[in-house]
């Protein structure tokens, strides 16, 4: 098997594995709609107040929210995704038994987690944004072009959330818990993606430096070129130039930690 169709079918795997989940899956649904309920009668008081925060109206506000609720698991911004399973991999030594398979490490974990991410996407977020859609006001493009650009924002949100977890997960290598910096990870990743509050209605330097960190790739990035306040190319270039950097961290941290570090269990 040539090395593209081997890590196509390790993220098919991954999918089938999650669509397993399925009373998991309408937990997910039901609690995402219902955190969204709970955001959209927040920020409704919030717009009521300031009509074109950070230059949205309700409407795209609204959609901002649903669109939250959408892409949660599926970009893992509050947990869910490969890193607990690599990092008790680490911790207990099977992560040796990944290192002797004929693939690559990173490339390995990264299609398990795009396979896991379409699931989610698909089976956890799209319920919950379409009951948004019929139940309020929101602001939904019309033209194709907008909704192909925000996808392939999407796709490289899901790069940019791998590598910080995949950094996140490598952790393990050198430290006995890494519940620590995993729970770190997701406060940074709640706020610094604008989860609670838009990016773009963070006052001055504040919301100068949120909206350059890798975390506003996940959320702000796409919702900016869905709701028509973003350039695809520069958005692209941004998501893209974070990926990189990324994953090549993870690409040298994995390189020392399978070189000089023992692991830990075996």
């Amino acid at each position: 098997m040539s090395a593209g169709r081997l890590y196509v079918a390790v993220a098919a795997g991954g999918f089938r594995r999650y669509a397993t989940y399925r009373t998991a899956t309408a937990a997910g649904v039901f609690t995402n709609t219902v955190f969204g309920l709970i955001l959209v009668y927040t920020y409704r008081a919030l717009w009521d107040e300031r009509p074109h925060l950070g230059g949205w109206d309700q409407a795209q506000v609204m959609t901002y929210v649903w669109l939250g609720q959408a892409l949660l698991a599926a970009l893992a911004i509050g947990g869910g995704g490969i890193e607990n399973e690599l990092m008790e991999r680490i911790r207990t030594g099977d992560v040796a038994i990944d290192l002797y398979r004929p693939a690559d490490l990173q490339l390995w974990w990264l299609a398990t987690d795009l396979g896991r991410a379409f699931f989610q996407l698909l089976g956890r977020g799209l319920v919950p944004f379409v009951v948004g859609a019929l139940c309020f006001p929101v602001y939904l493009p019309r033209d194709v072009g907008t909704w192909a650009a925000f996808l392939v924002a999407v796709l490289l949100a899901m790069l940019v959330g791998f590598g910080i977890r995949y950094l996140v997960a490598l952790s393990a290598f050198w430290l006995l818990d890494g519940q620590g910096v995993t729970q770190m990870s997701w406060l940074a990743g709640f706020f610094c993606s604008g989860m609670l509050l838009p990016l773009n209605v963070f006052p001055g330097a504040l919301g100068a430096v949120v909206r350059v960190l890798p975390w506003s790739s996940l959320l702000q990035a796409p919702a900016q070129i869905l709701l028509g306040h973003g350039d695809p190319l520069g958005t692209y270039v941004f998501q893209g130039a974070w990926a990189v950097v990324l994953l090549g961290a993870g690409r040298l941290v994995q390189s020392a930690a399978t070189r000089r570090v023992v692991v830990q269990g075996g």
